[in-house]
């Protein structure tokens, strides 16, 4: 491991644009072209893919090209979850899907934390990370995106083209922008 890697999944600050993060993020880019080029008869071949960049994934997940995945060893993917097409895993910070999640399209997970204030440090490329928990049994609607650090709980529906910026809870239905809980389930 690299300082700059390791500065990055612990969440402190790192610099993002390094050659050290330059070559991981390539690497996963290479495998994401493989993904992407399969054909819809290649499933075996497209979990393998996921094996190798992974840090691991549960036998009957599937996730439809167009994939695309920034790091891969900072995502663990539970088992029987599907994920349809066009899904966005940005994994700087780890990444957690549990079993049995289902994802629309469009789906997006976001790790990376930049800057907001610190014009300086932000045009240098200084970011830090903060880490996306998905338990089992959610289901997301297309074009949903989940924010930096947050945790959304056991059988909990997100509803179609939500921002989720902080943690839902168990058992609930959660929409809008920002994603607010209108019931339980």
């Amino acid at each position: 491991m690299g300082i700059e890697r390791d500065r990055m999944i612990s969440g402190e600050p790192y610099l993002a644009l390094c050659d050290e993060l330059d070559q991981d993020r390539h690497h996963a880019w290479r495998a994401m072209v493989r993904y992407n080029a399969t054909g819809p008869d290649d499933d075996a071949e497209r979990f393998e893919i996921l094996k190798g960049l992974c840090a691991s994934i549960g036998e009957g997940t599937v996730l439809l090209p167009r994939l695309q995945i920034e790091y891969g060893y900072n995502t663990r993917i539970g088992e029987n979850s599907f994920m349809n097409y066009d899904g966005i895993i940005l994994d700087c910070g780890p990444v957690t899907i549990g079993n049995r999640v289902q994802m629309g399209p469009r789906v997006q997970l976001l790790t990376a934390l930049h800057p907001v204030e610190d014009h300086e440090a932000r045009h240098a490329g200084w970011e830090t990370t903060a880490p996306i928990v998905i338990e089992d049994g959610v289901w997301f609607g297309g074009g949903v995106i989940v924010c930096p650090g947050v945790t959304i709980g056991r059988n909990s529906v997100v509803g179609a083209g939500s921002v989720v910026v902080r943690d839902i809870p168990d058992h609930v239905l959660a929409v809008g922008n920002p994603a607010r809980i209108v019931r339980e389930l």
